[in-house]
């Protein structure tokens, strides 16, 4: 146990603090500031090392909290990154990414604030590249088997990583001009610097992972091969790809210029913060997606909607206005979402810190167009909750001045096109790519991990499918149980009410 009475002398969670607003909203470097190790490691001598972890329950890794909250607290860092690595890949994204269900299912949070978990993970994981602790782990010997990944997302990654070291030789296959799937272009640098993500790229490669960048499978784009193709020269093909499908909002007006899906968004955004464009500081983006001087609406009140209003206000956004068709939720746990369930609570994320309108309970009825015929208004409507239904309220009806909508209402699956076809899988009614209990398609020695599986979810999700996934191939390419870990089962669900 760390501090034994850590949790009755320290009962307020302390994280570090946010860069001031009027400052980052000028880059697009992190948000967070260092922390303070002191305040670090007196969080971390708050876990009580429970009897029964439920922080393991909350997280589908299941992550070694106890352990590595004791070890951090006693300031044995180099073991913790040991334990932390035990059970996640990536703990440098995901300690910046994931939600955190953890800390939702944390014991002490049944009368006082969580241990702040996802800030002790994210600094061992800081520590362990300063240190350079971080260093290749390649198989004592190769196998002789082959393994295709298909999309460098978390779970594929993840993948890819067990399997290379369990001495498989794995290529990793991308569409997109650099390794890193959503990681990369779709999650602002704001968010998560892209240097983390190049750095762990580096430690598998120098592994013995083998990246395919610039290659989409199925179809005839520059540089494609065949989904059919890939299948007979690998002896297992692991299907990565995210459920990407856009869930679109079917109203009047959707066609115009000016309404776009967030990641047709977002990712442009993204490649001209990193410089993949020729301008500076973010500004070399086509016209039609860029923020500077506009009134955005932003349709949608999750993370991705609040990636968009963080990326229009650096781009110098007029005015944005996030829309969330439900109800503001509760600020705190409400009798129908008890511990240890992960609750849907209000957030204030530093990109509402920053700036913007947020509205609850409005739906949007149709898009008005501009003079210019690009958009200029959107109407929306308030709604009321009527049983199961949502409702419009007569009279209530007003026009918001845009001219930039970004959809960010979730995703449906994975994008329907060459490469399920030529590949040959299964779906199911959802529209997600079928697997059975071992995470295998219809197609011998083809997989599925991730969201084109699971259907949208977290990355600790993906991270844990991937490395379940892993498990599965390697048992299929040696004849035997494998001695990968599997964390997680393809009907595995997060604990909800």
């Amino acid at each position: 146990m760390a501090d034994p009475k850590g949790f009755l002398t320290q009962r307020e969670r302390e994280l570090p603090q946010r860069r001031p607003v009027d400052v980052r909203i000028m880059d697009w470097r992190e948000v967070y500031e260092k922390q303070e190790e002191g305040a670090l490691l007196r969080q971390a001598g708050r876990c009580m090392d429970c009897g029964i972890p439920f922080c393991h329950q909350g997280c589908p890794l299941g992550n070694l909290i106890p352990e590595w909250n004791d070890l951090t607290w006693r300031g044995d860092w180099a073991e913790a990154v040991e334990r932390l690595h035990a059970t996640n890949n990536f703990p440098e994204v995901t300690g910046r990414l994931c939600p955190a269900p953890c800390e939702s299912a944390c014991v002490l949070g049944i009368n006082q604030p969580p241990v702040t978990i996802k800030q002790v993970e994210v600094s061992i994981a800081d520590r362990a590249f300063a240190e350079g602790w971080v260093v290749p782990q390649p198989p004592d010997r190769l196998t002789g088997r082959t393994v295709a990944v298909v999309g460098s997302g978390p779970a594929g990654l993840a993948a890819a990583q067990q399997l290379t070291r369990a001495g498989h030789t794995v290529a990793v296959y991308e569409r997109d001009d650099a390794i890193g799937g959503l990681l990369r272009y779709g999650i602002p640098e704001f968010k998560m610097e892209k240097d983390l993500l190049d750095a762990r790229l580096a430690q598998m490669a120098a592994e013995g992972t083998r990246f395919r960048p610039g290659t989409p499978v199925g179809g005839s784009a520059p540089g494609a091969v065949s989904g059919a193709a890939l299948v007979a020269r690998y002896d297992a093909v692991l299907l990565a790809v995210g459920a990407t499908a856009p869930r679109d909002l079917p109203v009047p007006g959707r066609d115009l210029p000016g309404v776009m899906p967030a990641m047709d968004y977002l990712v442009p955004a993204n490649r001209a913060a990193r410089g993949a464009g020729e301008g500076p500081e973010g500004r070399d983006v086509p016209a039609e997606l860029d923020a500077r001087g506009r009134d955005v609406v932003i349709i949608g009140g999750g993370d991705t909607g609040a990636d968009c209003l963080g990326t229009a206000l650096r781009q110098g956004a007029r005015s944005v206005t996030q829309l969330a068709h439900g109800p503001q939720p509760a600020a705190e746990r409400t009798a129908g979402e008890p511990w240890p369930v992960d609750p849907r609570l209000f957030e204030v994320t530093s990109a509402h810190e920053e700036g913007g309108e947020r509205r609850f309970t409005a739906s949007t009825t149709r898009f008005v167009a501009g003079e210019d015929g690009r958009v200029g208004g959107l109407e929306i409507v308030q709604a009321e909750r009527v049983g199961r239904e949502v409702r419009p309220v007569p009279g209530t009806e007003e026009v918001l001045d845009t001219q930039l909508v970004l959809i960010a209402t979730g995703y449906t699956g994975p994008e329907r096109g060459p490469l399920l076809d030529e590949v040959g899988v299964d779906l199911d009614e959802r529209g997600l790519v079928a697997r059975d209990g071992s995470y295998a398609t219809s197609v011998p020695g083809v997989f599925v991990a991730g969201d084109a599986g699971r259907g949208q979810s977290l990355i600790v999700w993906a991270i844990a499918e991937g490395r379940a996934a892993a498990a599965a191939i390697d048992a299929r390419l040696s004849g035997r149980p494998s001695t990968l870990p599997a964390p997680v089962r393809p009907t595995d669900r997060p604990l909800v009410v």
